[in-house]
């Protein structure tokens, strides 16, 4: 086994050699003609006239040898359903649903916009899209009408593949509806709907757009539609992400780069083997859905599982007791997700065999000491951080244990990931900062590795004005987070440069003030942002919620806590950093995807619109922050 730092190195140094070695990961049709074409920057091209196929390197390329083991594990206990499908099984499912989306009139190059719980069916839909060259481009479930309508009027899609509903914590969410109306809202109006009774709620069908999909599936049972073969550069799917105007971008993911790097995440990040069994506890709707649900694991060989439903139901073993059941050797989570386990009764974590488990991967948002410690003691197993975007479609900063093992740190997502040229820039100069421990904008100098974002779809002028030339004087990719790395390459990431908080020209990254509060014994969980102030410019509130409320009722018992926080803050970081207020909550507001909503927050508390909430998880919890902050 290599160094890590000269496998880094090389891939940086020798990047086309590099890329070269890792493509053999993956089956071409027709070997790629240029690594890496680089003549037109920031737009990078790789492996261009190589031709491949993602679904059959995530499916049919496995028939051979494993044509029998479990390729994908569909589990709802929202449904209480459970069914694996083979390589050979779904292989089967993919063509019948590739042969119905034709018969639908999809071609290579055609939109196909999925609004889909987490089922199985969403599974085969995007691989299917993948067999025969079209775009997909998955909405997460959770989104309202008004906001699947910008995405239909982006993307455009001749079908939209939809079901009757979802379900979360035991109650139904009819989907028909809201895509009745966001189709209705929406200036582009899809050929087809291709609707998945799940008999949860009543859908009505619109004659001759709307098609049941099982009825067109039993028509099409024994489809054999072979792959399309696509040019590697030919986008794969659109995943839209928030952008700061309010407008989503639309993140556009190339084919051939997108497989290439997957299949070297899956060796050199998770040491991942075929047979083994990958438990992502995202959803479909998410760019981890997308690489470490679907594609990922499936090109590697592996058992992958689909899980609808939520961590504590019907219990809080429920994800120990599918580590158990399924011999589970890689899972992959978020850090809110284990906050929410870390409330619940600890039995649960010794009630289960996982020995099965060789490690719990985290991401999505800053990964806490405390509860990194926590759950690493809980299951004994090591606790990898990673750090990266929807744009990037993989890791860009984590450990590379299947390059050479390494130790983690806490309060760090790891080492830059190879082929990622990661660097500080001082964001008022564009100068790099090469001394240990300096704060600086996290960039990647281009290109971008393979798998990355190739533009935002239709506007590549937004994609180099955003990303491209937000630090003066250079084209430099920004992550718009702030970083710092210690002597040793371990990066820590401050929080992002639009949540900077500026108190009286002292710059802050809200991370710092939020680390620090959270290891109050009676903390726990916390978000600071920055309000305006008419003295300093900027002042910074906290929102906690407290481990144990029990007696915060009385106005002076709060105003101790807060100033025990405060006090701790002062002793940390300075009493620059202070809070001005620490406003105790019994809960944070969050999307359902379990991210903070800080920009809500700062929106409250300066008597602001929070704008658009269609993904909050709870709306009480924010009506609480208003009545708060309003006294």
């Amino acid at each position: 086994m290599s160094s890590y730092a000269a496998f880094y190195r090389q891939s940086i140094d020798e990047r086309d050699a590099f890329w070269a070695e890792q493509a053999r990961r993956i089956d071409w049709h027709t070997p790629p003609q240029t690594i890496c074409d680089y003549s037109h920057p920031p737009f990078a091209r790789w492996f261009a006239g190589g031709t491949t196929n993602l679904c059959h390197n995530a499916v049919d390329r496995h028939l051979a040898a494993r044509a029998q083991q479990n390729a994908l594990v569909a589990i709802s206990t929202e449904t209480d359903t459970e069914r694996a499908y083979t390589y050979a099984e779904l292989h089967a499912e993919v063509q019948r649903m590739a042969a119905v989306l034709q018969a639908l009139g999809v071609r290579q190059g055609d939109r196909v916009l999925l609004y889909m719980p987490m089922i199985a069916e969403a599974a085969f839909a995007m691989l299917a899209c993948a067999r025969i060259g079209a775009i997909h481009s998955v909405v997460f479930g959770g989104f309202a009408s008004g906001s699947l309508a910008s995405r239909i009027e982006d993307a455009e899609p001749l079908v939209v593949v939809s079901a009757d509903a979802g379900s979360r914590g035991g109650k139904v969410v009819p989907y028909k509806p809201l895509l009745d109306e966001a189709i209705e809202l929406s200036r582009h109006k899809p050929a087809a709907v291709l609707m998945v009774d799940r008999g949860l709620a009543g859908a009505a069908m619109r004659a001759g757009r709307d098609h049941d999909w099982a009825a067109l599936r039993a028509q099409h049972l024994d489809a054999q539609v072979p792959c399309t073969w696509v040019d590697a550069t030919h986008p794969s799917y659109t995943l839209y992400t928030s952008g700061t105007t309010g407008r989503p971008k639309g993140v556009q993911r190339d084919t051939g780069g997108y497989a290439v790097a997957l299949a070297a995440s899956m060796r050199h990040i998770f040491q991942a083997d075929p047979g083994d069994t990958y438990l992502c506890t995202s959803d479909i709707g998410w760019v981890v859905g997308h690489s470490y649900i679907i594609y990922g694991p499936l090109i590697a060989g592996m058992t992958t599982i689909m899980y609808e439903g939520l961590p504590i139901r019907p219990d809080a073993g429920i994800w120990w007791s599918l580590v158990e059941k399924y011999r589970v050797t890689h899972m992959f989570s978020a850090p809110t997700a284990v906050r929410v386990l870390k409330k619940q009764d600890p039995s649960y974590l010794s009630k289960y065999d996982l020995r099965s488990l060789k490690a719990l991967w985290l991401a999505g948002e800053p990964l806490d000491e405390p509860t990194a410690q926590w759950i690493g003691s809980a299951l004994g197993v090591p606790i990898i951080d990673n750090y990266w975007q929807t744009e990037t479609g993989w890791p860009i900063l984590t450990l590379c244990n299947g390059v050479e093992p390494q130790a983690a740190r806490l309060g760090s997502p790891g080492k830059a990931v190879f082929g990622y040229n990661v660097k500080l820039i001082d964001e008022v100069t564009g100068a790099e900062l090469t001394a240990p421990n300096q704060k600086g904008v996290v960039a990647i100098e281009g290109p971008l590795p393979p798998g990355c974002l190739q533009t935002v779809w239709r506007d590549d002028e937004r994609f180099v004005n955003t990303y491209w030339k937000s630090i003066p004087g250079r084209l430099i990719y920004s992550t718009f987070d702030w970083g710092i790395r210690d002597a040793d390459g371990y990066y820590f990431i401050l929080g992002r440069t639009d949540d900077v908080i500026n108190v009286a020209g002292h710059r802050l990254g809200t991370r710092e003030i939020e680390e620090c509060i959270a290891s109050h014994p009676n903390v726990a969980e916390v978000a600071v942002v920055g309000v305006a102030d008419a003295l300093k410019g900027q002042v910074a509130l906290a929102f906690a919620v407290p481990k144990n409320a029990t007696g915060l009722e009385a106005p002076e018992a709060r105003l101790h806590l807060e100033g025990e926080v405060m006090e701790l803050v002062d002793a940390r970081l300075g009493a620059v950093a202070r809070p001005a207020r620490v406003h105790f909550v019994t809960a944070l507001p969050k999307t359902r995807s379990g991210k903070v909503l800080r920009r809500a927050l700062q929106a409250v508390a300066e008597r602001r619109d929070p704008g658009d909430l269609t993904t909050m998880e709870d709306p009480a919890a924010l009506a609480q922050v208003k009545a708060l902050v309003t006294a």
